[in-house]
């Protein structure tokens, strides 16, 4: 049976009201890449990319599934696992997820603020957040043979600094492997595995080239 590879990538999304909602800045460009290269590697591959996503390309052997937020999400990988659990080899959990959700809008008055739209003339209005569900612990399992790589994107501080927070990340349990990158990081990305140096990549197509083969010497690995 051909293993499965599973990508998440592009924006969540939390609604405010129902024409209003607050993102993250992702383009899906990580999961069109990868996707592609999975494809190439001898991978069945389902990509479930954010309805935000500017980057929309992907192989036609590709099976794509778009969501809105966490729970869209969530929801779509418990569907795929209720039938393909044992078959996914690898999980690349690329996607930018919203940590917080809204659950709350009130107008200056402490009212509730709308039911469908928020007025636009308020003078204030106060925007209440609480922690969102998360979808990283849960991939272990829903796909229990598979191998996961996340990714840790870190701001504030040094590269030190980012590479502590993706191995906390693994040490955790959540990962096999994780991807770092942003500003703390610097340029490119880095991988990480147990407690081995990050390699690092300077694009993200070398950085999908990597994570394919990776991918694939593991899925040949079990079988």
């Amino acid at each position: 049976m051909t293993p499965l590879a599973i990508v998440t990538a592009g924006p969540a999304s939390e609604p405010i009201d129902d024409v209003r909602r607050i993102t993250n800045f992702a383009t899906g460009e990580i999961g069109a890449l990868l996707a592609a290269e999975l494809v190439s590697s001898g991978f069945d591959v389902v990509l479930f990319r954010g309805r935000g996503a500017t980057r929309t390309d992907a192989p036609p052997q590709a099976a794509v599934h778009e969501f809105a937020g966490n729970r869209d999400l969530a929801r779509l990988l418990a569907e795929l696992s209720a039938t393909r659990a044992n078959d996914a080899r690898a999980v690349f959990h690329a996607a930018a997820l919203s940590d917080y959700a809204v659950t709350d809008v009130r107008g200056p008055d402490g009212a509730p603020a709308h039911e469908n739209k928020i007025p636009g003339d308020l003078a204030r209005i106060e925007i209440t957040l609480e922690p969102a569900a998360k979808v990283l612990p849960r991939l272990r399992g829903w796909f229990p043979l598979a191998r996961i790589t996340a990714w840790k994107y870190e701001l504030d501080g040094s590269r030190e600094d980012a590479v502590r927070a993706a191995r906390a990340q693994i040490s955790q349990g959540r990962s096999h492997a994780t991807v770092v990158n942003g500003a703390a990081y610097g340029p490119g990305f880095g991988v990480l595995e147990a407690e081995n140096p990050p390699v690092h990549f300077a694009t993200k197509r070398e950085l999908a080239v990597f994570l394919a083969s990776q991918a694939a010497s593991a899925a040949n690995a079990q079988n």
